[in-house]
């Protein structure tokens, strides 16, 4: 399940307009059942189709779309080629629809170049099965109309952060939740934190099945630390990232009074995701008691409200990511309302804000 990695939508009044949809894709069939799904939806209108990005290209500049949805096969110009010209040319938000075993390096490199967010195909045939993403699809592309125009995580000069100290403090473990606009808010955060981190970091980001363990792979290059998609019983230890795997959810569980290991687990299964913000900072809440500092970045829905819930009820702190830097806010405007956050900060700052919170 969640084969978009973003939450339920926001609610309709943050969509000011008709949002006009360039769909680009080569084959017609997807063309075709792609207006259909978006055309059901009385606050978006298709303004035409393109059949690769080189076609897209000059539709873009005819029609001047506020969405375009765009495959990544496609021959002329694929689907990456156009994310970087378009986004050279004029920044847009760009949903990318991809089937994921075979294009999940594209597709994180078209994240990487400006790319709002993807939806998975559940087939690379023309069948009925596309009409299986639908909601996800109308809800991501409402998604990207209503972001605000910096589409990127912005280019910025190393956050110069506190050296961590021997034995520093109260919080034990860090985890964070994002979801839309979470792959660029998580490699600019990572970066940024110091090799010397003094404590484990669990990350639950929405994304569907096939990307994790390359998502991980890349954040482990760019980021001093060392990243890894989760695996079922491994040591939970300071200065390692642990990546909850996508379709399932990532648990921590202390085995002994100096041991904590991580699980994996299908359930609960009435999640609306899997892996779920809930299920992490709720599991490292009751391993770890007050001793946890909760983060929640970017994304739409409520997943990570109840889990900011159980951290503040054991004690522990939670942080939230202001709106001017959210791709979407949603999931922390729904902390912050609860009156579970105690501090919000742009993402420029977030490093620094979590090394002051240890």
């Amino acid at each position: 399940m969640g084969r978009s990695y973003m939450s339920n939508a926001e609610p309709v009044s943050r969509v000011s307009q008709v949002i006009r949809v360039l769909i680009v894709d080569d084959s017609a069939y997807v063309r075709k059942t792609v207006r259909q799904i978006l055309t059901r939806s009385p606050f978006i209108e298709v303004v035409g189709a393109a059949r690769d990005g080189r076609e897209a290209l000059e539709l873009v500049e005819e029609l001047q779309p506020d969405v375009v949805t765009c495959d990544l096969n496609m021959p002329e110009m694929d689907g990456l080629t156009f994310v970087r010209e378009q986004m050279a040319r004029r920044p847009l938000p760009i949903v990318i629809m991809s089937i994921a075993s075979e294009s999940g390096e594209q597709a994180l490199a078209a994240i990487d170049a400006g790319a709002m967010g993807f939806v998975q195909k559940p087939t690379a045939l023309a069948t009925d099965k596309l009409l299986d993403v639908s909601s996800e699809l109308i809800e991501m592309v409402k998604a990207a109309a209503a972001a605000p125009p910096r589409l990127q995580t912005p280019v910025a000069d190393p956050v110069v952060v506190p050296a961590a100290r021997p034995g520093a403090g109260r919080i034990d473990v860090a985890v964070i939740g994002a979801s839309t606009g979470g792959p660029q808010a998580l490699k600019f955060l990572l970066s940024h934190i110091p090799a010397d981190f003094p404590v484990p970091i669990g990350i639950v980001l929405h994304m569907p099945v096939g990307y994790t363990a390359l998502f991980a792979q890349r954040l482990d290059e760019s980021s001093p630390l060392r990243v890894i998609e989760a695996g079922e019983g491994q040591d939970v230890v300071a200065g390692t990232v642990y990546l909850a795997p996508a379709g399932r959810h990532l648990l921590f569980r202390r085995v002994s009074p100096d041991r904590v290991t991580t699980h994996l687990s299908v359930r609960p299964l009435d999640t609306p995701h899997r892996p779920a913000v809930d299920v992490l900072f709720q599991s490292a809440a009751e391993a770890y008691g007050g001793r946890v500092l909760g983060t929640v970045l970017t994304g739409m829905g409520s997943d990570g409200r109840a889990g900011s819930a159980w951290i503040k009820a054991q004690g522990g702190r939670v942080i939230t990511e202001t709106e001017a830097s959210c791709v979407v806010y949603g999931m922390p405007r729904t902390v912050v309302e609860a009156g579970l956050s105690d501090g919000s900060y742009p993402l420029e700052l977030m490093p620094r804000a979590i090394m002051e919170n240890l």
